[in-house]
């Protein structure tokens, strides 16, 4: 089983282009976040991921929610990942969390897309720096220490940019607890001063 590499990520995603257009089915436009996508635009010194997280699908200019995937989708995966001996679902909808399309997402998230296009049948558009900070900053805290605190390091947020997601993140999550480990995470940073003002 091979961990995801900057290549091989490109060559899964052609093939699962490759496999939709082959199948008939309509084009795909799906959001990704998290590693992949740190990968993509290289935006870290990570080498690796295990997986594709598909956080919503793109219909015009609007984020809808992908979860769940067709059966289709998943069908081409999975040759995707039998024929590249990729991780099991390596293609996953993991982040697509109805409570971000509740409280919403960070402000503008659909102008700061970078879209790439794997074939005539695949596009996907990876969420931007600034945004990565806001979905790093919420798992880090949710999570704890490990590999979401690091990228949130290596992505150097701003004082600006760690007030604006921390105060998304609260929308995500208004308990207590959350918010005592948010400051927490917050003076680790380096920004205790910001903890009074989320």
């Amino acid at each position: 089983m091979s961990k995801i590499g900057t290549e091989l990520l490109n060559k899964a995603l052609h093939l699962l282009g490759e496999v939709i257009e082959h199948s008939g089915q309509p084009p795909q436009h799906f959001v990704v976040c998290g590693g992949s996508s740190l990968l993509a635009l290289q935006l870290v010194s990570r080498t690796a991921t295990r997986d594709v997280d598909v956080l919503a699908r793109l219909e015009g200019k609007q984020l809808v929610q992908a979860k769940p995937l067709p059966d289709w989708i998943i069908e081409a995966a999975q040759s995707v990942q039998a024929e590249l001996n990729l991780p099991e679902d390596w293609f996953n909808t993991g982040p697509a969390d109805d409570s971000f399309f509740r409280w919403g997402f960070p402000e503008g998230i659909e102008e700061r897309l970078t879209p790439i296009s794997y074939g005539d049948a695949l596009t996907i558009s990876y969420i931007s720096r600034y945004d990565q900070i806001f979905f790093k900053l919420y798992a880090a805290a949710d999570t704890g220490p490990g590999r979401h605190y690091v990228d949130l390091t290596e992505l150097k947020p701003t004082g600006e940019e760690l007030l604006a997601a921390a105060r998304w993140t609260r929308r995500q999550d208004p308990s207590e607890g959350f918010l005592f480990v948010l400051g927490q995470l917050l003076k680790e940073l380096g920004h205790a001063d910001l903890v009074d003002q989320v």
